[in-house]
């Protein structure tokens, strides 16, 4: 079954802190209410759309998520209580946590086994049990498995968000990616689904590599420097930044864990110097140091999420070894007589025998805004599309044409975005002879 979720998320806009200063102070950090749970777990599975606009619970577009198979974990625990508490929970509110855990169980990987379904009802109703008048039963999608992203919360007041904590909400999108035998189910969503139970644990990050992503939300500016740190190989707990002369501890941005709002090196500088905790509230990298710089273009910044670069120093590890990607920067036909120019980045997100899910970043690496962005490449022998987000994607032969979504044509300078597809065949090698242009 589907539920249909309302998110009240406590972001701090700019445009309101005149107005509202005086009575909603930054919200600060709480602290860890929840333990993980000591092995696998099984609770119901129920599924959801997508991510709210802009931002989800955890303060990353779903366009910019490491993986487009995410899930929700529940802000509360609290059976047969289903009063709405104010986010974060603090003080006594503290012990309703649930392992949403105040966002801090945010940018962290799950793995997912389906379980067996529902016979009778199972509609999340208050006070009233799980799967009554039935049984649960197995069928041929029991150990199905997926891993997936921690994106967002569930916060509602049903059954479901409140009365059992191992409960999982799931992207739709991802129920037939879940794969058995080598290959994806397929079918499991809508005629055999049914609100299954799923089991399911923690884990760090699939073949992780690379570094992290740091990006200026909508809004941010010299005197709001809100910032999302995605790509984390074991979630994070917090972030540092350093300012007139010593780290402090940045406050989180409501309780959306991956954002946080940091302070310049010195009082009103567009130079930004951060360290981040991950869920051991250990320092990453050994408290490697990540520099960089608000964008010019941010005064404030016009998109929900407008990614940077950064240089590193200290730390007491070694520069992680990139994943391979496809990264070639091309000028296509110009527009308007100014020349555009992209950067790709491809990267496989999930493989198995016969087919794969992939992610790709595309950056407006010129000096002008590109409209109607759209990239073309040609596929490997054997690789066929199955389905694609956040764009229209199109395939003649091994050639395929990707277009921007209706709702983000364009890309300003320095800008980014993400789309993502499934497609059947194998996973490498990526892509070639990847063009811009302006459809």
């Amino acid at each position: 079954m589907s539920h249909a979720r309302r998110r009240l998320i406590a972001i701090l806009l700019p445009g309101f802190l005149v107005a509202l200063c005086a009575l909603v102070p930054f919200m600060q950090q709480s602290a860890s209410a929840v333990s993980d749970p000591t092995g696998p777990v099984t609770g119901n599975a129920t599924y959801f759309d997508g991510l709210g606009m802009p931002y989800g619970g955890c303060g990353v577009p779903q366009a910019n998520l490491d993986s487009q198979d995410f899930v929700a974990l529940n802000v509360y625990n609290t059976p047969g209580d289903y009063t709405f508490y104010p986010r974060p929970l603090t003080g006594a509110n503290l012990s309703k946590a649930g392992l949403w855990n105040n966002g801090l169980n945010c940018g962290r990987f799950v793995q997912v086994e389906i379980a067996d379904f529902c016979t009778g009802t199972n509609d999340g109703a208050q006070n009233q049990p799980f799967c009554r008048n039935g049984s649960w039963a197995s069928d041929a999608y029991n150990g199905a498995k997926l891993t997936m992203l921690v994106a967002d919360s569930c916060g509602d007041s049903n059954g479901w968000c409140r009365d059992d904590p191992y409960h999982l909400d799931l992207s739709k999108d991802s129920l037939n990616r879940f794969v058995k035998n080598g290959a994806a189910v397929g079918d499991m969503y809508p005629n055999h689904w049914n609100n299954r139970h799923v089991t399911w644990s923690f884990i760090p990050a699939p073949n992780y590599s690379g570094d992290i992503n740091i990006g200026f939300l909508q809004g941010a500016q010299v005197w709001w420097p809100a910032i999302s740190v995605s790509h984390l190989a074991n979630g994070i707990h917090g972030v540092e930044y350093f300012a007139n002369g010593a780290w402090q501890t940045a406050q989180m941005n409501g309780d959306m864990g991956q954002s946080y709002v940091i302070g310049g090196i010195t009082s009103g500088s567009s130079q930004f110097q951060i360290r981040v905790r991950d869920v051991t509230d250990t320092l990453i990298n050994g408290g490697r140091v990540y520099s960089f710089t608000l964008p010019s273009a941010c005064n404030p910044c016009g998109t929900p999420y407008t990614k940077v670069s950064y240089t590193t120093s200290q730390g007491s590890t070694s520069t992680p070894t990139a994943t391979p990607t496809v990264t070639p920067t091309v000028t296509p036909t110009p527009t308007g007589g100014t020349g555009v120019s992209c950067g790709v980045n491809y990267q496989v997100a999930n493989a198995w025998q016969g087919g794969f899910t992939a992610n790709v970043t595309v950056r407006n690496t010129g000096t002008t805004t590109w409209n109607n962005w759209t990239i073309t490449w040609t596929a490997p022998s054997g690789v066929s599309l199955v389905n694609a987000w956040s764009s229209t994607i199109t395939s003649s032969g091994t050639t395929w044409t990707i277009k921007a979504p209706s709702y983000a044509t364009s890309l300003a300078p320095g800008a980014t975005t993400t789309f993502g597809f499934q497609a059947n065949g194998p996973s490498t090698p990526g892509p070639a002879g990847i063009a811009c242009s302006s459809g």
